[in-house]
């Protein structure tokens, strides 16, 4: 791998209550190229969105990053003010969102909200800002965008806009791009076309790109590299290839044993049985122990190490037959 753009190290976010304070992740490590696509993924509650919500500075209060750094380049970013975090996001990381409407303004016709941005964040006049935008809506496949131009959110469909939403986390050029369930809102057809463009745009600029998805689909398709997360830790990391082909995490193998083969027919899907903890009711040991089929005595006392076995990292006491006995 060539050298990090995105470096995070044993990060962790607390969310302090009334009644104490909530784990929301535990040390989180991962690095993400230029150019490559590092996937998230999980079930619901696993972290994978607080992940990307704690790179841009956008954790809601009163969640914080209580331990860990995270790198953009050689400038650490966890501790910035969020005058300085607004500066950097747009400019230096894009964000893409599951709900295009949520990230544009429903009173501002759809080319002025790709200039305003431009102009944000690039020294350059208005009219070179507008045929910036004009090339940004033609390079994410608007058709006709000197026509569309003028047109307001709601003119669009829901591909549509979030093309326009790629577009803007595009119109400064930025070196990341954090992409939460860029698709989950749209059918399966303009799935697989936003998805193409998001690997298009990070080929052809060098950019990277954190793409948070419960769609394992989604991963295989699009990403390089995956993380698989389950109760606010990373339990597995490796290629797709390796992940996919062959999972060493129980909960990785669960994961992939839910979906159904091409081709085969299938009485009865298979099942992870039991639910993902609540923060405040997170067993002790190995958060995963109570749903896994091959728990021992060592997994309900401790938390297991995520370490490195072959090309991938996995964070099991059995993974691999490491240290069932601590030793």
């Amino acid at each position: 791998m060539t050298t990090p753009l995105l470096r995070a190290e044993n990060l962790r976010v607390e969310i302090p209550t009334r009644r104490g304070v909530l784990l929301a992740l535990d040390d989180v490590s991962f690095e993400i190229a230029p150019g490559e696509i590092l996937g998230f993924v999980g079930e619901s509650g696993a972290g994978k969105s607080l992940t990307g919500m704690a790179i841009l500075g956008l954790l809601d209060p009163p969640g914080r990053v209580a331990g860990g750094q995270v790198w953009l380049g050689d400038r650490r970013i966890d501790a910035l003010s969020q005058r300085q975090m607004r500066r950097i996001r747009g400019k230096e990381i894009g964000a893409v969102f599951q709900d295009p409407l949520m990230s544009l303004n429903p009173l501002l016709q759809i080319g002025e909200q790709l200039v305003e941005t431009i102009q944000t964040h690039l020294p350059v006049s208005r009219s070179e800002a507008v045929a910036r935008a004009i090339a940004l809506m033609r390079a994410v496949g608007i058709p006709a965008p000197e026509a569309r131009f003028t047109a307001y959110p709601h003119q669009f469909s829901g591909g549509m806009r979030q093309r326009i939403v790629i577009a803007l986390a595009l119109c400064a050029e930025p070196r990341l791009i954090v992409a939460d369930e860029p698709t989950t809102a749209l059918d399966v057809s303009i799935q697989a076309q936003v998805l193409q463009l998001l690997k298009k745009m990070c080929r052809e600029h060098g950019t990277a790109m954190l793409l948070v998805t419960h769609d394992m689909g989604v991963i295989a398709e699009t990403a390089d590299r995956v993380a698989v997360m389950y109760a606010g830790r990373i339990v597995e990391m490796g290629t797709v290839e390796d992940v996919i082909r062959a999972p060493v995490h129980p909960y990785t193998r669960g994961l992939m044993a839910a979906i159904p083969p091409l081709g085969a027919t299938v009485v009865t899907l298979a099942q992870i049985d039991g639910a993902m903890p609540r923060l405040n009711a997170r067993p002790a040991g190995c958060a995963f122990h109570p749903r896994c089929p091959d728990v021992v005595a060592q997994c309900l006392a401790q938390s297991p190490p995520i370490e490195s076995i072959g090309n991938r990292r996995v964070a099991c006491w059995r993974a691999g037959g490491m240290r069932i006995d601590g030793r």
